[in-house]
């Protein structure tokens, strides 16, 4: 019999723990692969943590493979495990992971083991590079006068995950709506909260969530790496939030109670206050990319070379373009006639693109340079 029909008759029991309980927990590090590790890496949860579901998964798995075993089918088992803090990094490891469990069981298909629908978020990453035989959810069942509302309540504000996503807006909303208050806002409190609380729903349903975790990730890496990045995002960062600051009390100057100035000039009031300090940041952010890119990856430079031109000439545009709307809006409290935000959108946008051409200019002397010093350095 070859190998490949050897192969195919083999079936992985695949354990996926895609939050790393086993890791952040049990101190299990992933891929776990063969019964006895298995069985050792569940008991360790299990110590840690007797009311973790990825228990009762792990042990499901395991008597998956007992009886396909005792049916005289070739099996392996494997546990992988993703990242506790950042899912988009976790899945890269699952991912990884499963390739390197693929090529030390010798298996074709597999049978995918999880205690919920959070895990089977990863299903596609598995099925993209083995095939899925079956899926087995596991529902750990308990009696109903266990499950007490005080129970449940605790539970959910002990799950990190569960408090993070719920309970975190709903806190800040109200710390946010007392605050306004004491300030002598309360017309706007309402405004503040709904628009912190909107902006949060609309970061977890376009996953911009997921973008900052990956920010993160990538700033503690030029931290560990020592990267002048490091230093150009932290201040980045104090600029961003000089801009939300600066941009909230533009609203509040401009905001009368005789003039209803509508969800729309309350917007671009905030960006004609902030996108001064939300430019100079992002050009902190991108010059610390092409620093680090001329001393560490010449040849990524010419992808980034550009990228603080275009954030100059974007920042110019919006900033004409805030002060030219705000300007034909008669409010009061504004210091531009419209006369004078016509003048200026027209200087901000011929600006902006002075200076993207001029970026694109650049870009294609770096691009000559840095396929020369290559050409040279393979000579």
């Amino acid at each position: 019999m070859t190998y490949e029909r050897m192969q195919e008759k083999k079936t992985l029991v695949l354990c996926v723990d895609r939050d790393d309980d086993i890791g952040y927990k049990a101190q299990i590090a992933s891929p776990v692969i063969g019964r006895e590790a298995s069985l050792a890496a569940a008991t360790a949860l299990a110590l840690a943590d007797p009311e973790d579901s990825d228990v009762n998964a792990i042990f499901q798995g395991i008597r998956i493979y007992d009886d396909l075993v005792r049916r005289g089918e070739e099996v392996s088992i494997a546990i992988l495990a993703g990242d506790h803090t950042d899912m988009i990094q976790g899945d890269r490891k699952i991912a990884t992971g499963l390739e390197q469990v693929i090529r030390a069981t010798g298996t074709a298909s597999c049978i995918l083991v999880s205690d919920g629908a959070e895990d089977e978020f990863v299903l596609p990453i598995i099925q993209s590079r083995i095939q899925v035989a079956s899926v087995r959810r596991v529902i750990v069942s308990q009696m109903p006068n266990l499950e007490s509302s005080y129970y449940t309540i605790k539970k959910l504000i002990n799950d990190p995950k569960v408090s993070r996503v719920f309970l975190a807006p709903i806190g800040l909303a109200m710390l946010l709506y007392a605050v306004a208050t004491l300030l002598g806002y309360p017309e706007g409190a309402t405004v503040i909260v709904l628009g912190v609380v909107g902006s949060y729903v609309l970061f977890r349903v376009f996953g911009i969530d997921d973008v900052f975790g990956a920010r993160i990730s990538s700033l503690q890496s030029s931290l560990e790496k020592g990267r002048f990045s490091f230093v150009t995002s932290i201040l980045a960062i104090v600029l961003a939030i000089i801009g939300i600051v600066l941009g909230s009390a533009s609203v509040f100057e401009n905001y009368t109670s005789e003039f209803s100035m509508g969800i729309f000039l309350y917007v671009i009031s905030f960006l004609y206050g902030s996108i001064g300090w939300f430019t100079a940041s992002a050009l902190i952010v991108t010059a610390g990319m092409v620093i680090d890119g001329y001393m560490n990856d010449p040849a990524a430079l010419q992808r980034v070379i550009v990228l603080p031109f275009f954030v100059g000439a974007i920042g110019l545009i919006t900033y004409g373009a805030s002060i030219y709307t705000l300007s034909v809006s008669n409010l009061l409290t504004f210091s531009y006639t419209p006369s004078q935000g016509s003048q200026l959108i027209t200087l901000s946008v011929v600006g902006g693109l002075l200076v993207a051409l001029i970026g694109v200019y650049i870009q294609s002397v770096i691009g000559r340079w840095t396929r020369g010093k290559i050409g040279m350095a393979a000579k």
